[in-house]
């Protein structure tokens, strides 16, 4: 039986305060999800049920209950708050998807300071940038990304705490350095919460825009209404549901869905942290008899070109529901997905400003493949005119999405840059940088960026972030970065670059150059592809022009080349 009744019906007399009354929440009152996403739990009846399966890439698991995520949380939040972390000084999570990922979170939020995850995978370079805009008090990490850490201590002097989960029992730790063994530390059955309210900060996520350096997005306590929702009616979540958020919460789907809309919804989640491959991710869902799967359109497009053999290895009948996340889905996969799973892949469109998701499709719902759907209840949404900011009066017309402020989970503000989150709004909408059309029956349809960003496998990198990463390489004068197309991750970097004198163009030193970015940066952010150019194509007052690299990659016309500089 699904949650939800019919899209018009939901969508008739919508009040945010549904979600409230569920939740027992009066405005006013102190609202903590950390408290929400366990002791609730609890106090519901549910202490014993399983709240977290988790396994890991040598088959080892281990389980949680819902009062063992309370206590362990508790423990948690009672440790960082003896090493004298104070409410809102930000507590980094710098961890593969292990069990003290998800559970420090809730942790963290207890005591009143900010979760600030960022992905494992992350160089030392794009570590700092992101615990300097923070001016981060403490990390949680393990001892194989301590060395990362280490590298940029110096640099940190408001960093007082380099906490290791997995320290090596009886070696000598450095200065400001701290080992926590969750499973060995006395536990803490009753822990009071800092009491948080509505506009309380509680998670400082990083997102990438095409100029600058990543800006922090600031979310708030009552977030956790549209999260709640929004896993409940989109999601579908039930009580006897297990649930599996393939996503990792150094990202935004991580965390508002993999953590806070599971948890919140006291539903049975399992989370299997290791390396992608379809025999692993079917073995898995048969072994835990998965109900509700939210994955992403590039995972989807890896288990499409895997192929359809390997399916009929497992038995995946336990599927009841399937959704999508972190770039457009494309028709085809929606249409396979039906074939081979006999259920579609929903889309849903949010994004790390936006908290929770905004349009999507339903349960129930005609699904038209390769639509983004509607608007969820509650949220105005609409198409307008790049340059006048006003709804288009007809259907069809490509414009970019414009959404209503003031639902809950929308971020406050960019960390220390209050500047460029007020650009985020014009003529009373929120602007989320996406292009798209509204057809006669109100399902949008996605048609790209309105900026520079590349979307590679649902993660944004901003192409400035990796053009000054490879300018910091010896060998190369100039660069540019732009997307190129990719079946399976829909975009991946790929990088032009010009050489200082001496150097020549070589397999070896694209590989090395790729490499150098990979380090400082991220595996996501490593270019694909590295073009080495003699010059490239500027305006007169020596912008480049990444618009033209951008057009030749995908087979689009140039333009107007009027202001280049050899015109």
């Amino acid at each position: 039986m699904s949650n939800i009744k019919s899209y018009h019906e939901r969508i008739e007399n919508f009040d945010w305060k549904i979600a409230e009354k569920e939740l027992d929440y009066e405005p006013g009152n102190v609202i903590n999800i950390g408290w929400y996403c366990s002791d609730r739990i609890c106090q519901m009846g549910k202490a014993d049920k399983p709240g977290l399966i988790w396994e890991g890439s040598t088959g080892v698991e281990k389980r949680y209950t819902y009062n063992d995520i309370r206590i362990n949380s508790n423990t948690i939040a009672q440790f960082l708050k003896d090493l004298g972390i104070n409410p809102e000084d930000r507590v980094c999570l710098f961890l593969d998807k292990i069990p003290e990922l998800y559970i420090g979170f809730l942790g963290i939020l207890k005591m009143g300071a900010i979760a600030q995850p960022l992905f494992s995978a992350f160089g030392d370079e794009s570590l700092f940038i992101r615990l300097d805009n923070a001016q981060t008090t403490a990390i949680i990490t393990q001892k194989k990304h301590a060395p990362k850490v280490r590298k940029i201590m110096d640099k940190m002097p408001y960093l007082k705490h380099l906490i290791i989960v997995d320290a090596d029992p009886g070696k000598p730790l450095a200065d400001r350095e701290v080992a926590f063994d969750l499973a060995k530390a006395g536990k803490v059955d009753h822990f009071d919460i800092y009491p948080t309210t509505a506009e309380s900060p509680s998670v400082l996520h990083y997102t990438s825009g095409t100029t600058g350096q990543p800006k922090g997005v600031k979310h708030v306590h009552y977030s956790l209404i549209s999260q709640y929702l929004t896993a409940k009616w989109v999601l579908d979540l039930q009580d006897d549901d297990i649930y599996w958020c393939t996503a990792d919460p150094g990202w935004v789907t991580g965390t508002s869905y993999g953590i806070i809309g599971a948890f919140s919804n006291g539903v049975t989640q399992c989370v299997l942290d290791a390396g992608f491959s379809a025999d692993n991710w079917y073995r898995f869902i048969q072994k835990h008899r998965i109900t509700m799967w939210y994955s992403a359109p590039t995972a989807i497009r890896s288990l499409m070109k895997a192929g359809e053999e390997v399916i009929k290895k497992y038995d995946l009948s336990s599927l009841r529901h399937l959704a999508s996340v972190g770039e457009p889905l494309n028709s085809e996969a929606v249409i396979w997905s039906e074939r081979v799973f006999g259920k579609p892949f929903l889309d849903t469109y949010w994004q790390t400003e936006t908290g929770s998701i905004m349009i999507s499709n339903y349960p129930g719902m005609k699904i038209k493949p390769g639509s983004m759907g509607k608007p969820f209840p509650g949220i105005t949404a609409t198409v307008i005119h790049p340059e006048t900011y006003e709804p288009f009066n007809e259907t069809g017309k490509i414009g970019l999405i414009a959404i209503r402020p003031g639902w809950p989970a929308m971020m406050r503000t960019y960390w220390k840059n209050e500047e460029t989150y007020r650009k985020k709004f014009q003529n009373g909408w929120y602007l989320p940088g996406d292009r798209s059309s509204i057809d006669n029956e109100g399902y949008f349809w996605f048609v790209g960026r309105d900026d520079d960003v590349i979307n590679t496998g649902g993660h944004l990198v901003s192409p400035f972030e990796v053009e000054s990463a490879l300018l910091e390489h010896l060998a190369v004068a100039e660069s540019a970065v732009v997307a190129k197309p990719d079946f399976v991750n829909m975009e991946v970097v790929k990088a032009f670059v010009t050489l200082k004198p001496g150097f020549i163009a070589s397999k070896d030193l694209d590989l090395d150059i790729m490499n150098f970015v990979r380090k400082k940066l991220s595996p996501l952010a490593m270019p694909q592809e590295i073009e080495f150019i003699d010059t490239l194509p500027k305006t007169r007052s020596g912008k480049i022009m990444r618009r033209i690299l951008h057009a030749k990659e995908w087979g689009e016309e140039i333009g107007d080349t009027s202001t280049l500089e050899n015109d």
